[in-house]
């Protein structure tokens, strides 16, 4: 039976993760990271995707970009992942696959459901015990959502522009969001959708979902889903 395909709608987030093949890295060194983004950079501009977050961990990435028509996200996750296994099998000698068969996405609905993803994306190295607070960690977005540096990879979205009126009062309202640790409830919503890979959201937002997709996008009863 073939596979449906993804959710996939103009102007909706998706929250996309890609993981190494059999969890083994997918990164050796901060060169093969620095690596990753140049190939993200140049499909995101190829493309017409905005990202807004992301996180590079030793054997998975996390992504939050919003497409600007339908096809987006696949023709860009296909395009720079293929070009960076290239760059990475002959950096360090390999052949061979490096991803796990198909990268997972879920839509990601507005309000406190973008924050609250873009927020656990940021969050990975400090449930991985990498680090003790997100700033500390410099794969990630969340110097550039915070204000610490500048990173022309991130494109605001409208839920961030909408904490404050300024770039100034924007950032300290995002760092302010990171004094409270997300819900359990909440992670664990984040990572179930992303697993099933549906929409995450309100009751509101998956029937629109589904009235324009013609597609259940609720969760489905399975057995204990992965951490992080």
């Amino acid at each position: 039976m073939a596979r449906l395909p993804r959710f996939d709608l103009p102007g909706v987030p998706q929250h996309v993760v890609q993981r190494g093949n059999n969890r083994l890295p997918c990164f050796l060194d901060d060169g093969d990271r620095q690596r990753y983004l140049q190939c993200l950079r140049q499909a995101l501009l190829r493309f017409g995707c905005r990202l807004h977050a992301y996180v590079l961990m030793s054997n998975h990435v996390h992504l939050l970009l919003t497409p600007t028509e339908r096809g987006a996200v696949s023709r860009l996750m296909h395009t720079f992942s293929r070009n960076y296994v290239g760059l990475f099998n002959g950096r360090h000698g390999r052949t061979g696959t490096l991803w796990e068969g198909r990268y997972k996405a879920c839509l990601v609905d507005s309000g406190r459901y973008f924050l609250a993803c873009s927020r656990y994306i940021e969050l990975n190295p400090v449930r991985a015990w990498m680090v003790g607070h997100p700033v500390e960690y410099p794969w990630s977005s969340f110097a550039a959502n915070s204000g610490e540096r500048t990173d022309s990879l991130v494109t605001p979205h409208p839920e961030y522009l909408a904490l404050g009126a300024d770039p100034a009062a924007r950032a300290s309202a995002y760092r302010e969001l990171f004094a409270q640790s997300l819900p359990d409830e909440l992670v664990g919503e984040i990572r179930s959708y992303l697993a099933q890979q549906k929409a995450l959201g309100t009751d509101r937002f998956r029937a629109w979902v589904e009235a324009r997709t013609g597609r259940f996008a609720g969760l489905r009863p399975v057995g204990r889903q992965p951490t992080r």
